[in-house]
């Protein structure tokens, strides 16, 4: 079987993902979601079946904005021969040369669909298992950012200080897709202002569950905060659509 080396891989995808680099291919290395085999000396192997599911990643990132939980869950559904639901359905081609990932573009997303499922946010209420722990220079690799992107959402205040988890790539991850749509940094400051009025609404309705004391109010209090996140950002999409749409129209 036809093996590559990691310049080689690098050589084949750079076309369609002109912002690889060999640091962020053994950066998903080092992440489990990909695994090639090693030469006698240490030199990574990849075989056609590897090049495609490294392609698989970089376009789940790039095309549905997944973060790494994400898309390792589907990879693992794949490999034990399920089907994922949604835009990835599909089995992952193994060692088959010039094979693509079936599956793998962009689904358009429905007016009525609720952003956080559409790029894989967990809701406040689900425990986030298995979660990152990245430095900043991981963290850019993973949402395919620079250094100084990461610094300066942290200081617009879209992003904490280090380490990061899952949603903070999801977050850094859309965040860069605007801003390679033209906004800068200091022009998603409103997102967050969105978020803060948006909590505070949710404090109110929440706090009186949480102040009482017996499970099935602090379930309760979950419910409604998925309701919230959820609901709420179909809502925003729906109506910004609509605006937008109205914007295009002649």
């Amino acid at each position: 079987m036809t093996t590559h080396t990691i310049g080689e891989v690098l050589n084949q995808l750079r076309d369609e993902f002109d912002d690889i680099t060999i640091s962020k291919i053994r950066f998903l290395e080092s992440e489990g979601l990909i695994n090639p085999d090693r030469t006698e000396s240490g030199y990574r192997k990849f075989t056609p079946g590897d090049i495609d599911r490294l392609r698989y990643v970089l376009r789940a990132q790039r095309d549905r904005y997944l973060p790494l939980k994400v898309i390792r869950e589907e990879l693992d559904r794949l490999d034990a021969g399920l089907s994922v639901q949604g835009p990835a359905q599909g089995q992952l081609p193994v060692d088959e040369p010039g094979a693509s990932v079936p599956g793998s573009a962009p689904a358009p997303v429905g007016e009525h669909e609720a952003p956080a499922a559409a790029v894989g946010v967990s809701l406040p209420s689900r425990e986030v298992v298995g979660d990152q722990h990245l430095d900043t220079e991981e963290l850019a690799a993973a949402a395919d950012l620079e250094v100084a992107d990461i610094a300066a959402l942290v200081e617009h205040g879209l992003l904490g200080a280090p380490p990061y988890d899952t949603e903070a790539v999801t977050i850094a991850t859309l965040a860069g897709q605007l801003l390679g749509g033209g906004l800068e940094p200091r022009h998603l400051r409103m997102y967050r202002q969105f978020v803060e009025r948006e909590l505070s609404l949710a404090e109110q309705l929440i706090t009186p569950l949480l102040r009482q004391r017996n499970p099935d109010s602090r379930t309760a209090a979950g419910d409604q905060a998925d309701l919230l996140a959820s609901a709420g950002a179909a809502l925003h999409r729906a109506l910004l659509v609509r605006r937008l749409r109205g914007l295009l129209t002649p």
